[in-house]
């Protein structure tokens, strides 16, 4: 598309994308994924209003960055959540990834990891995954860009609001309309407050500027979501899922009468950042549940095939398969006996 530099003066280029009816025409999913993913978003609805009394584990690669290694690890946990009667089990399929300041920002943005950007095969891929993944295990994911969530939302059971969007407004609107259930995390600082203004503000409806399933730029009117939550992901360098500060979270919650389940986030600075600083963290909720506090009524971990992480290498054939290429996660081994772990522990 030609540029006006006389208008958008630092835009090197754009492209056009394939809307979102495009892409549901190349890959629609089949009658029974869709009954499968509408059962397990009812699932976690009556785990959230603590009528099913199962732990909720989100558990997976920080981000996905490779769909065969992904498939790889969701069928492991497909071989194993079926043995496992007191958890129910949401594969992470973060797609997107915020950056503080620059790094690759995920599988959408950046499908082959060398800055090609080619947005329409990530786009593409990232559906032809998550259908893949729906027929055997529900799904959960990061939402991100406000106009990516509209390529494959009806095939998530669970999304999130990181720590940097929780206070944004477009991302309160955005939740106010999605159907499935939704987490704030707590701010990068620690402070739980602008999660809870998040929940607040997203229940309630809304009327802004978005796209519609053609691309179309369209006020879209919501009705409000009822089913957000707090996720606790500590805050500099400082951890909150100990019981004083569930305690804490959960009379900030009653005092805006607002529902008290919430989510514990095992990594980020719970682990200050440290993979194996998840074990502690994850048997610490277990014990917490163990002795009766049923407002804990989730974790996320972020596991992979391998432990550890790696930088993205400028030669590509030297990217080690199943490790993590953003932040640290668990190895498969360590992952399977805490799941384990909770389902005897509970």
């Amino acid at each position: 598309m030609e540029i006006n530099k006389n208008i958008n003066i630092n835009i090197k280029s754009i492209k056009s994308l394939p809307v979102p009816s495009e892409l549901r025409k190349i890959l629609p999913i089949k009658e029974e994924v869709e009954k499968n993913i509408q059962q397990s978003r009812d699932i976690i609805k009556k785990i959230l209003n603590q009528e099913d009394k199962r732990l909720l584990i989100i558990v997976g690669p920080c981000s996905i960055d490779n769909t065969k290694a992904a498939l790889e690890y969701a069928k492991k946990l497909r071989n194993l959540k079926s043995r496992l009667g007191k958890i129910f089990i949401v594969m992470r399929t973060y797609l997107e990834k915020p950056r503080t300041t620059t790094g690759w920002k995920g599988f959408v943005n950046d499908p082959y990891l060398d800055g090609s950007h080619d947005m329409a095969y990530g786009l593409r891929e990232a559906r032809k995954l998550l259908i893949n993944l729906a027929e055997d295990i529900p799904t959960a994911t990061e939402a991100l860009d406000p106009f990516t969530i509209h390529y494959f939302a009806e095939l998530l059971s669970w999304v999130s609001i990181g720590a940097r969007t929780s206070e944004s407004q477009p991302h309160r609107e955005m939740a106010s309309g999605l159907s499935m259930p939704v987490g704030f995390k707590n701010s990068t600082d620690g402070g739980i407050e602008v999660a809870i203004n998040a929940i607040e503000s997203a229940k309630n409806p809304h009327c802004f500027l978005g796209i519609n399933n053609q691309g179309v730029i369209s006020m879209v009117k919501t009705i409000g979501n009822s089913w957000g939550h707090l996720i606790l992901r500590g805050g500099k360098n400082k951890t909150n899922y100990n019981e004083d500060d569930i305690k804490y979270a959960v009379e900030r919650l009653k005092n805006k009468r607002l529902a008290t389940s919430l989510i514990v986030d095992c990594s980020h600075d719970n682990s200050q950042k440290k993979s194996k600083n998840q074990i502690e963290v994850f048997e610490k909720i277990v014990e917490q549940r163990k002795s009766g506090n049923t407002n804990i009524v989730g974790v996320m971990l972020e596991s992979y095939l391998y432990a550890g992480n790696q930088k993205i290498p400028a030669d590509l054939s030297q990217l080690k398969y199943g490790v993590s290429v953003t932040d640290e996660c668990l190895d498969w081994e360590t992952t399977e006996k805490l799941l384990i772990y909770a389902n005897e522990n509970l």
